[in-house]
């Protein structure tokens, strides 16, 4: 193992680590997609396709699907089996051409208490108990952050390396199931997730495979399935749009935002960007992570030069870096890269870092042409498989880790200790 020291700073602490190095790693082959079927013999009141999403500052969504119509009802507690609470909330389905959806539902249950763990059944099938974690209403706290998931084997791999990391809340920017509009696949995309989603609370927001829509005509309406399946805080945030959102964890303010939906500077999601940013108390969250699908910054060969890419940073950027924003994560290349604090193509220490991020397993496979000589302003960039994890300590520092799948293992490639803009006094002057 070798351990190369980027750069030392008052801002930011490089540490790259290079394990196993040239010799014992071997780029894997792609792996089967997978495809999850509802099991037939199973009660057609069951509840799959589990998954949960903050909603505020102590409330959680959840939300199911069943072939029958059932209660739209929760319920819960903090011990096995004794549940105290209950909640109501909706359901519905959709139309996609031919396909109908079974019944979605979507409730709201709370108010919680931080830091801790529930019990709770979906509906009026109660034989099988969920447990769920609440995220922590003051530091420490983790992030997983993961992009581009799909449904392989790599992805599968992934995932179990997420669900062993004692993760808080994860951070998907964009491409979720891969469906392509065979709405099938998205059933077998919550099938698959269900078993990590339904204990953490999953924040997504959209990517170029989950806009399903034939351009031009848009019919279907754009993410049509994704809005119907994936309801986000949008409201509580006073977004008008599922597609992008904020919501706070701990002392973290994370922005969500749609590198498919308008984002010019006399669009809504630009104008509610400009409100978000500028209502931020960086007392109370003095870190802010912004996620998006398409990346600003980016020196693979592949998916350059995309409108969703190059416009939206030309429209955005300034506010992100005016704002002090922390760390920007995109998804879309199929690789990870992790570039220095910059702004306008210069290192800047006050500027928010890059890190492409959507390396997750998907069927498309890795981009693995990167321009050469690599940018001054890439720091670490590796075509492989694997996983990003965010410890936030206090509102001071974090440490940023993306782990490689070797060999099915999750092994550290990429470690950065990083030191919040906020409490950086030569930022806070400027």
């Amino acid at each position: 193992m070798t351990m190369a020291l980027r750069g030392v700073n008052m801002f930011v602490l490089v540490l790259v680590l290079v394990i196993g190095g040239a010799v014992g790693y071997t780029r894997p082959p792609p792996r089967e997609t997978l495809f999850i079927d509802r099991d037939t013999d199973g009660d057609a009141t069951a509840p799959e396709q589990v998954h949960i999403s903050v909603v505020g500052e102590n409330n959680m969504r959840i939300s199911w699907i069943t072939p029958s119509s059932v209660p739209a009802t929760v319920y819960y507690g903090t011990s096995s089996r004794v549940y105290t609470s209950s909640a109501t909330g909706t359901s519905s389905s959709y139309r996609y051409l031919l396909y109908k959806s079974g019944q979605i539902y979507d409730i709201v249950i709370g108010p919680l208490q931080p830091d801790t763990t529930y019990y709770y059944t979906c509906g009026s099938n109660t034989s099988t108990e969920y447990t769920l974690k609440t995220p922590p209403a003051q530091f420490p706290i983790k992030f997983a952050v993961s992009g581009d998931l799909g449904q392989t084997g790599h992805t599968q791999t992934t995932l179990q390396h997420i669900g062993n990391s004692s993760y808080d809340v994860l951070l998907l920017p964009g491409d979720l199931s891969y469906a392509d509009f065979w709405q099938p696949r998205w059933d077998s995309f919550g099938r698959f997730v269900s078993p990590y989603s339904s204990g953490r609370p999953w924040m997504v927001t959209t990517g170029n495979h989950d806009v399903e829509s034939i351009p031009i005509i848009n019919i279907p309406t754009p993410f049509k399935a994704y809005n119907a399946r994936w309801h986000m805080p949008f409201e509580q945030s006073g977004s008008t749009s599922n597609e992008y959102y904020s919501f706070n964890a701990a002392g973290v303010h994370v922005i969500m935002l749609g590198s498919y939906t308008d984002f010019d500077q006399n669009s809504a999601q630009y104008k509610w960007l400009q409100g978000d940013l500028q209502a931020i108390d960086r007392t109370k969250t003095p870190w802010v992570f912004v996620l998006l699908h398409a990346p600003w910054y980016n020196s693979n060969f592949a998916h350059q030069g995309e409108s969703e890419s190059v416009d939206m940073k030309a429209d955005m950027e300034e506010l992100l870096n005016n704002s002090q924003v922390d760390v920007v994560f995109a998804g879309h290349v199929h690789a990870y890269e992790r570039f220095t604090r910059v702004y306008n193509g210069q290192a800047n220490n006050c500027a928010p870092m890059y890190i492409n991020i959507g390396d997750a397993g998907n069927r498309e496979g890795l981009a693995s042409k990167y321009m050469d000589p690599q940018p001054a302003i890439s720091l670490f960039r590796e075509a492989s498989f694997g996983h990003g994890e965010l410890q936030v300590f206090n509102g001071t520092s974090a440490q940023w880790t993306w782990h490689r799948n070797q060999d099915d293992e999750s092994v550290i490639a990429d470690s950065v200790l990083l030191t919040s803009l906020s409490s950086t006094s030569a930022c806070a002057s400027s």
